[in-house]
């Protein structure tokens, strides 16, 4: 009985230390832009596309093992690995994309933050600028361990959101039927928000930063599956987090008519429509994913721009250290805070279509992806198994259709 006891509080001891990785690559994909997609989703389209995070989760899950697995085994990022297979010439295109969507990202996070302290009546003048130094402050001067613990943090604070939806009172049972029936109809529209629930919910800057991370914490493959387990976890908290996002609209929002643009609207619609506390939980949840994902999003890119032209890059370097690293952090940061400073910035343009564009740009990184970790040369015996392929290769081709048919849509009118 002791020496069960022991094994388990081992095992738990040795989860905790891994923990991390999964859990804040699945969260941060609950950023600004996240949660403006499915607010627009959910009060446009009421509980109608909730079944597109069925699919969404499954491909998650399988794509992020993918990415701990190969950052295991090989001890190098993703982009590292791309550009030694690839080529400089392939790699720097495909980076170029990258950076641009990550620069709308960020400007997306920075407009969350802005969003959600005017609903408490701060202007963004003020709360951009403190927050973008705090971010900055907390990356450049931090260390990896107590910026994963801050991010562990606000992980769990965006499960504000299951009570904020609670408070909508939602009917679970049309819910239900919009799962097991689900419907869409075909248009330029709808196509466009599925690719964007999509590109939000399997970002193309998360696959790099998840093999980062899980390199940054020096994890072995005698940890494989403490690493899945934290997959795992932080996927459904993904989905989950989303979930309710749109339960959360489709029940107030969607049945009221009321029309929104962005995350901020959501929340000031649910004021006279599920009280004034269900309001402010929403808001302060897309202030705690704003702040979240404008730390990571720009880490991220830093990481992999960084390992793609072979420059060093991670935050418990030095500055001048990882100078080129930090300098292109910071240059993500300010250009992303200047942006929505502007008094008429296209906020609502930026915020929907930068998650387009991450999911056109997605099928990109994961064709470099699945033909990396199915390289024997690369991956040796941890190479993929049939299943993992039939789900990614499957993603990929209906991403290309769905992707196509939004692109040809307009000449076919």
């Amino acid at each position: 009985m002791f020496k069960r006891r022991r094994s388990f509080f081992k095992k738990l001891g040795i989860f905790l230390a891994i923990l991390g990785p999964g859990i804040i690559t699945g969260s941060v994909d609950n950023d600004a832009g996240g949660i403006t997609t499915y607010s627009v989703a959910g009060a446009v389209y009421g509980y109608n596309l909730i079944w597109t995070l069925i699919p969404s989760f499954i491909v998650l899950v399988v794509i992020q093992e993918m990415n701990a697995r190969m950052g295991i085994v090989t001890g190098k990022g993703l982009a590292d690995l791309i550009r030694e297979n690839a080529g400089v010439k392939v790699t720097f295109f495909i980076f170029i994309g990258l950076l641009i969507a990550d620069i709308g990202n960020t400007t997306t996070e920075f407009a969350g933050i802005a969003g959600s302290m005017e609903v408490f009546g701060v202007s963004k003048y003020v709360s951009v600028p403190i927050v973008g130094v705090l971010i900055w402050v907390l990356v450049v001067k931090g260390t990896y361990k107590i910026a994963e613990r801050i991010f562990l943090l606000f992980s769990i604070s965006l499960l504000m959101y299951v009570v904020s939806a609670i408070m909508g009172k939602p009917h679970w049972d049309e819910i239900g039927h919009a799962v097991i029936h689900p419907e869409m109809e075909f248009n330029s529209q709808s196509l466009a928000m599925v690719i964007g629930i999509i590109g939000t919910t399997i970002a193309p800057w998360m696959q790099f930063y998840m093999q980062s991370s899980v390199i940054e914490k020096g994890l072995k493959m005698k940890n494989y599956k403490y690493s899945l387990i934290d997959i795992l976890v932080g996927c459904v908290a993904t989905v989950v987090v989303a979930f309710f996002i749109m339960v959360a609209c489709g029940s107030t929002l969607h049945v009221n008519g009321v029309q929104i643009n962005e995350a901020k609207d959501a929340a000031m619609a649910l004021k006279p429509l599920a009280g004034a506390f269900a309001s402010q939980l929403f808001a302060f949840g897309l202030f705690i994913a704003a702040i979240f994902s404008a730390t990571i999003l720009p880490l991220a890119t830093a990481f992999y721009v960084c390992e793609a032209f072979g420059f060093e890059a991670g935050i418990d370097k030095k500055w001048d250290e990882a100078k080129e690293f930090y300098i292109l952090y910071t240059g993500i940061l300010i250009v992303g805070a200047l942006i929505i400073l502007l008094p008429n910035a296209p906020l609502i343009f930026i915020s929907l279509w930068s998650q387009v564009i991450n999911g056109l740009l997605l099928p990109v990184v994961l064709i470099c992806m699945i033909l990396l970790v199915n390289n024997k040369k690369i991956m040796g015996k941890y190479v993929n198994k049939p299943f993992n392929n039939i789900i990614g290769w499957s993603a990929i081709a209906i991403l290309i259709v769905l992707s196509a048919a939004l692109l040809l849509m307009p000449f076919f009118k």
